[in-house]
């Protein structure tokens, strides 16, 4: 596996908002004794955390109650639920950011037994004291998915240009096959060779975030930093290429892609719109779970996210986590240590089974070594790559971004670029402005 850095330890204080919720359930009543609220910030995983809390209260008959937060509302969710009466005691931060806004809130969790259990290469969030206050849960890796179905079909035109994904090692050469693949699509049977953008507010993070990662970890890499108080988005061009790529060889028209959500993209992809999408290993439920999916288990497959960044063909997919589970200090004593307890069951005890077949993680616990990657196909890509010492995958160096405000900001001048109203030079500028503006404002150490 390959070692996952830049973590620090910094400080701030919460404020309380208002969000919506969507799913929630109370696994039993023990209204007397000691209860675990988790509030979840990944909707995909709903109804496999409803079942797990279930299971371990039929087991222990202490209640879990499971909040999923809406898709792009977790950190406005957690602030409205922490300031109620029976507030979350388990939740999740985003790594070093996460922390910034919530570390009054988090407890120490450097005495127990899944902390204990951590991989060396992942490393825990700790404050000043050096003391564990959040715990890696995840592992995870994303890049561009590919129905290999349709690329064979591709492959098999005698003009095409390419004859096996091996070839695809370079942003010129994943062009020219979408560019060819966009204006071959009747022949194919495609409506693109991207799946719609997703750009619609809340919606957008898989650019925003997760295409910046890989031009943002090169600037780093490039002045041999870890953090940076003013990014000047040198890559801006290689992250434009990308995404004018998704935008131009895409199922709909980009003016039309600030209105769609990821399930529209998902569905593209699963129904054989598109050959491609950009996603990660989680996509796979949302993926097998559309009616109609006509993509195969054995068909489906990454491919990194090509944009033309230096040496970007001895680099793989972008592995990491942003992940990270937390106990609630302000809970009663009673209730942290409940939480304490359903933690260290899930990833140290009986419910690693079901993290593994259930949640489908990678998780990076000493005991899931001998379970097993994941058996869905992505996860197992992903634990491919992890172990393919011939590539360098991109760690998750979005956790640096200075707060969910640049990213909302940024996401939103992605759509308005894509419907014509900004121009490239504007996004950058106003890029680097928020940027430095938000680092100021929230990473005062």
């Amino acid at each position: 596996m390959k070692k996952l850095t830049r973590f620090a330890a910094v400080v701030s204080a919460a404020a309380i908002a208002t969000a919506g919720l969507v799913g929630c359930s109370d696994s039993g009543s023990n209204a007397d004794g000691p209860s675990v609220y988790f509030l979840n910030f990944k909707p995909e995983q709903d109804t496999a955390y409803q079942e797990i809390a279930k299971k371990y209260t039929e087991e222990t008959g202490v209640n879990v109650k499971v909040v999923t937060a809406a898709s792009g509302s977790y950190e406005q969710t957690l602030k409205s639920e922490v300031g109620k009466k029976d507030a979350p005691t388990l939740f999740q931060v985003n790594g070093p950011a996460g922390q910034l806004t919530w570390e009054s809130y988090m407890a120490d969790l450097s005495d127990t037994e899944f902390a204990k259990q951590l991989n060396e290469d992942t490393p825990p969030l700790k404050n000043a004291d050096g003391k564990i206050v959040a715990v890696p849960i995840a592992v995870e890796g994303y890049g561009i998915i590919v129905n290999e179905e349709i690329f064979d079909k591709y492959f098999a035109l005698p003009d095409s240009k390419a004859k096996s994904l091996d070839e695809i090692t370079s942003f010129d050469k994943l062009k020219e096959v979408s560019d060819d693949m966009q204006a071959r699509k009747g022949e194919l049977g495609i409506d693109g060779a991207f799946a719609a953008a997703s750009l619609a507010s809340g919606e957008e993070w898989r650019y925003q975030t997760h295409l910046l990662n890989p031009a943002m970890d090169q600037e780093y890499n490039d002045a041999g930093v870890t953090d940076m108080d003013e990014m000047q988005f040198t890559y801006n061009k290689e992250f434009k290429n990308l995404f004018d790529l998704y935008l131009e060889d895409s199922t709909v028209a980009p003016s039309l892609t600030p209105s769609k959500a990821v399930s529209d993209s998902m569905a593209d992809f699963a129904l054989g719109k598109a050959a491609m999408v950009q996603n990660g290993n989680w996509a796979w439920s949302q993926i097998s779970d559309v009616d109609g999916n006509v993509v195969k288990e054995d068909k489906i497959k990454f491919i990194p996210m090509y944009m033309g960044l230096p040496d970007e063909s001895s680099r793989g997919i972008s592995v990491g986590t942003e992940n990270y589970l937390a106990v609630n200090s302000k809970a009663s004593e009673e209730d942290q240590r409940a939480s304490i307890d359903f933690a260290n069951w899930l990833y140290t005890g009986a419910g690693m089974q079901y993290v593994v077949n259930d949640l489908g993680l990678i998780s990076p616990f000493e005991g899931f070594k001998d379970l097993g990657t994941p058996e869905d196909p992505l996860g197992k890509q992903v634990a491919e790559y992890m172990q393919d010492s011939s590539l360098k995958t991109y760690p998750w160096t979005f956790q640096y971004m200075p707060s969910q405000q640049f990213k909302d900001d940024f996401g939103a001048d992605l759509a308005q670029y894509a419907s014509g109203n900004l121009e490239w030079d504007e996004v950058v500028t106003a890029f680097k402005e928020n940027w430095a503006a938000e680092k100021a404002a929230n990473w005062k150490k």
